[in-house]
């Protein structure tokens, strides 16, 4: 069953506010830094795994993206200046927020998301 209450989001200016905490975008940009293979692999609370890295889009603002690698594949050799295209949930925290569901729901209960790179999808 997928969220009625998803809103997704392509301009750039919105969704930067902390109301409301958690909106859908999709979004292009250049990745900024990315975490080496190790560094990238840690565990969050839950215990799954993710990746790492900084977008940059058009305006100049940057996001940290946390892709799960436990239910999506792994962004092989990732590196600073790649395009990438991703949908996802961004969520407002006290450091700004993070992207993130950037992969299928497996209980098909959120909306799915992915990631774009090099002509494949990852999701």
């Amino acid at each position: 069953r997928k969220d009625p209450g998803v809103q997704v989001l392509r301009s750039p200016a919105v969704g930067w506010r902390r109301d409301p905490p958690c909106v859908w975008l999709q979004r292009s940009g250049y990745v900024g830094t990315a975490r080496s293979a190790a560094a990238a692999s840690s565990g969050s609370r839950d215990g799954s795994r993710h990746q790492r890295f900084i977008l940059r889009i058009s305006s100049g603002q940057t996001l940290l993206v946390a892709h799960n690698i436990d239910l999506a594949p792994r962004l092989e050799g990732l590196s600073p200046g790649e395009a990438v295209t991703l949908h996802g949930q961004y969520e407002w925290n006290d450091r700004g927020g993070v992207v993130h569901w950037t992969h299928r729901d497996p209980q098909d209960v959120h909306p799915g998301g992915y990631i774009e790179r090099q002509g494949r999808r990852y999701e």
